[in-house]
């Protein structure tokens, strides 16, 4: 059976669909069939590609991020998600308060699944500049490869 991940930061338009691309790449590496997908807690953006901070960050790393579209995340992702990663404590919170009571998506923040990092947010690059979108880029990809790991051992 296949497994499935949803990221979710605020807007969706920079974090999350970056650890979209990471995980993909990471799975796709690995031969594992992994359902991915990001989503905001916002609705700001719906229907807006990445940040272009965030689609060159990708690019920058062999990664095309061009095609995405932001969504905000809804009630049916608790039920067709088997795991919702936030990018951050804040959105962790929102995405707790949210859940139906029978979802079964487990919640986690994304940098409890890199060694010495659990608790941590990934920063927000959106005020930032380039060298914020690859620190975020190396953030998610770090917590790609673990997760591709877990995944791979489920």
């Amino acid at each position: 059976m296949d497994q499935s991940v949803l990221f979710v930061c605020l807007g969706n338009i920079c974090r999350s669909p970056l650890a979209e691309a990471a995980l993909r790449r990471e799975c796709v590496s690995a031969d594992l069939n992994v359902v991915v997908d990001s989503a905001g807690t916002g609705d700001w953006h719906v229907g807006q590609p990445p940040d272009e901070r965030a689609q060159a960050a990708a690019s920058r790393n062999g990664v095309d991020i061009g095609h995405l579209r932001a969504r905000q995340v809804n009630g049916a992702d608790f039920y067709d998600f088997d795991h919702i990663i936030a990018l951050d404590s804040q959105n962790l919170r929102d995405l707790e308060a949210m859940r139906p009571a029978k979802g079964r998506a487990q919640l986690s923040l994304l940098l409890d699944h890199v060694e010495g990092r659990a608790g941590q947010d990934v920063a927000d690059p959106y005020y930032g500049d380039e060298d914020d979108f690859d620190q975020t880029w190396a953030e998610v990809t770090a917590a790609a490869k673990t997760l591709r790991s877990r995944l791979g051992a489920g």
